[in-house]
């Protein structure tokens, strides 16, 4: 499978709408397993203001035929820093795309969103129950204290 991305010189793309997301067969098919990123870094804008918004991301999911390509996941992701939406909107969405163009078995992300007038904001989202079985480890990100 031919990947756009992986080994080519890559612009971040200028929305989330112009990524594109590159998927690779998984060549574990019929094991059931567990794949982590972690996005301790990531922003996008506030629609209101237009100031950047701060969240430590955690995608969890368990692949069915295809494993998304770290490199277009994370060109994917940092095409937020420049796009505008509220907390709840940007981290379902994300999954959600995810969801619609991979179809992994089962998909979880976890959105801990930095304060911004004194509230911390996190939001949760996955795809439906997890398979029977699956290790489901926590997203290691402590309840809001300085976010670390």
């Amino acid at each position: 499978m031919e990947t756009r991305h992986l080994g080519k010189s890559s612009a971040l793309p200028a929305s989330p709408e112009e990524a594109e997301l590159d998927f690779v067969p998984n060549t574990r098919r019929g094991a059931l397993y567990l794949v982590r990123f972690a996005a301790p870094e990531f922003t996008t804008l506030c629609p209101v203001t237009g100031q950047p918004d701060f969240a430590h991301l955690v995608i969890d999911y368990a692949p069915a035929e295809t494993i998304v390509e770290s490199k277009s996941l994370k060109l994917f992701l940092g095409s937020y820093r420049n796009h505008q939406g509220f907390h709840e909107e940007v981290t379902v969405g994300i999954g959600q795309r995810l969801v619609a163009e991979m179809k992994p078995q089962w998909l979880r992300i976890g959105g801990y969103w930095y304060p911004r007038g004194g509230i911390p904001i996190d939001v949760f989202w996955q795809s439906g129950p997890p398979p029977e079985g699956l290790w489901l480890p926590d997203q290691g990100v402590a309840a809001y204290r300085g976010r670390g």
